[in-house]
């Protein structure tokens, strides 16, 4: 299997494969149509706790912020997590959607991992 990641923003695209929305909230300004989501997993992303906390800090508290993150994964979100895997499993592509404008320091990128390994 295939595992990608996309902004929100940027073209839907048929090589994409099942497009999953990996943010809490719907990205501002985007319809249903164009964002041409298979799968809202909104239980999987950063706990409104967290996401406000990344938002007040600087760029130098990425670490911080991926290890609570890397912290929920494994705690209150591990069911959403394995239900993911499961069905991510089911499809020979995935794009990760995000809305985030940084494409290296984001939860998808975290997400993206824990999810590799526990795929094959």
């Amino acid at each position: 299997m295939q595992l990608r990641r996309k902004r929100a923003y940027d073209t839907a695209e048929s090589s994409d494969g099942f497009r999953v929305l990996v943010d809490r909230l719907w990205p501002r300004g985007l319809s249903k149509e164009r964002a041409a989501i298979d799968l809202w997993a909104k239980d999987t992303a950063p706990s409104p706790e967290l996401r406000k906390a990344w938002h007040a800090a600087s760029d130098d508290d990425w670490g911080t912020y991926a290890d609570r993150y890397r912290a929920e994964l494994d705690g209150e979100s591990a069911a959403a997590l394995d239900a993911l895997a499961g069905e991510l499993k089911m499809h020979d592509t995935v794009t990760l959607v995000y809305a985030a404008h940084d494409e290296k320091h984001n939860h998808a990128v975290i997400l993206e991992q824990s999810l590799r390994a526990l795929l094959p």
